[in-house]
């Protein structure tokens, strides 16, 4: 198991239904876990134990039936833009521990993270039938942020190519939905999924939330903040590689028809993705694809009401 070597900050064990899962310590005492199922982070909770992310009360922790909540990755389609499932297989396979992973360059210090590994089955080849290796890493930095780097290679030996959409689908744990704003994705051109993919430009300052969102907005800027006015706390998402940005809250009528998810539950969540979306990857055999986000969750200091102007975005 890959793991740092000053405490024993990685440990295995069983989660909901006996289902393998990974727990990540970090000294300062924030925490991550993650399920083989899905290779899934469910839970990143900063140094005072308080959650982060949402996981529905209603989740079903049973395959293979996805994880209603957390981290999902959606590989190797993103919500209907393909012919496969929604949101393709990635987030319903059970992944492995990568125990020996190649060198990873990576820009962090962090010694907590684990490398999971997931390739293809017989049955994966007859519905999208091409030959990869996804490798994640999930990592815990110093100050609690928590990183995700996808790797997929393509391994084919018949000399093809595939192509590929992607998402880190982010359930954030919000005080109130009503309460909230996105900053970052001002003026950018979007793809509205309520209005059959069309094309708009977003107008406001900022982006509240009064109704059901599912939007697709592209050529994003590598930093997003959601700002959560009644907790006082920003989230911040920085990524690489992934152009897109999802902000999707299924507001009340499909909360309700959703089972495995509360009726109000929307209320307190919020998913803003990085994602490649509008323009698929492609892999010629034996290259190598990566994307990259990293979380941090900050103190907000307000003033009437807002942030202070820009300065979660423009800092560095």
């Amino acid at each position: 198991m890959a793991m740092g070597s000053d405490m024993v900050p990685v440990e295995l064990c069983k989660g909901i239904n006996g289902l393998d899962k990974i727990v990540l310590r970090e000294s300062g005492g924030s925490s991550a876990e993650v399920y083989l199922y899905g290779g899934q982070v469910t839970s990143w909770k900063n140094d005072h134990g308080e959650e982060l992310l949402f996981v529905s009360s209603k989740a079903i922790f049973k395959p293979p039936k996805a994880i209603r909540g957390g981290i999902p990755i959606c590989f190797p389609q993103f919500a209907s833009h393909g012919g496969l499932e929604s949101h393709g297989f990635a987030r319903n396979r059970i992944w492995s521990i990568d125990s020996d992973p190649p060198s990873f360059p990576t820009v962090s210090s962090s010694k907590v993270f684990i490398d999971l590994i997931l390739k293809p089955t017989e049955e994966d080849m007859k519905i999208w039938p091409h030959s990869f290796e996804f490798r994640l890493r999930v990592a815990l930095g110093p100050g609690g942020d928590l990183m995700l780097t996808s790797r997929i290679r393509n391994t084919s030996a018949d000399g093809k190519p595939f192509s590929f959409t992607f998402a880190y689908h982010t359930y954030f744990s919000v005080s109130d939905i009503s309460e909230v704003r996105v900053e970052g994705l001002e003026t950018l051109d979007y793809l509205d999924n309520l209005q059959n993919k069309e094309r708009f430009t977003e107008q406001g300052d900022a982006i509240t939330f009064e109704s059901e969102i599912d939007k697709i907005y592209l050529s994003t800027p590598t930093k997003i903040a959601i700002l959560d006015h009644e907790k006082k706390r920003t989230f911040v998402l920085r990524k690489d590689g992934l152009p897109d940005a999802v902000v999707w809250n299924p507001w009340d009528k499909k909360a309700k028809a959703m089972a495995d998810f509360g009726d109000d539950e929307y209320k307190h969540m919020l998913c803003v993705e990085a994602a490649a979306v509008e323009k698929p990857i492609t892999l010629k055999p034996g290259e190598e694809w990566r994307g990259r986000l990293e979380l941090s969750a900050v103190p907000s200091s307000y003033c009437s009401g807002q942030l202070d102007p820009q300065k979660v975005l423009l800092s560095s």
